[in-house]
């Protein structure tokens, strides 16, 4: 019983400090550059992606959204 406590308690620790190193690695350029930030993750800030033609979907919508009701506004004179 005491075997399983300890091998559970060596694992929860190991874990822990895996993610620790983990975080810091990720953050090492944030934590240690003045004025450094993370990348951004999104699509349209990708250069490679913009020269495909992907873009972000959230900026596809709010552009479809746009177009639609400038259309309705169009076709409807007051």
């Amino acid at each position: 019983m005491h075997k399983i406590w300890f091998l559970m308690l060596k694992t929860i620790l190991l874990t822990i400090a895996l993610l620790a190193i983990a975080f810091v690695g990720l953050g090492v350029k944030v934590l240690f550059i003045k004025g450094a930030k993370f990348p951004s993750g999104h699509a349209h800030d990708n250069p490679a992606l913009r020269r495909r033609g992907i873009s972000c979907a959230t900026n596809d919508v709010i552009n479809n959204n746009a177009k639609n009701n400038n259309n309705t506004n169009n076709n409807n004179p007051k």
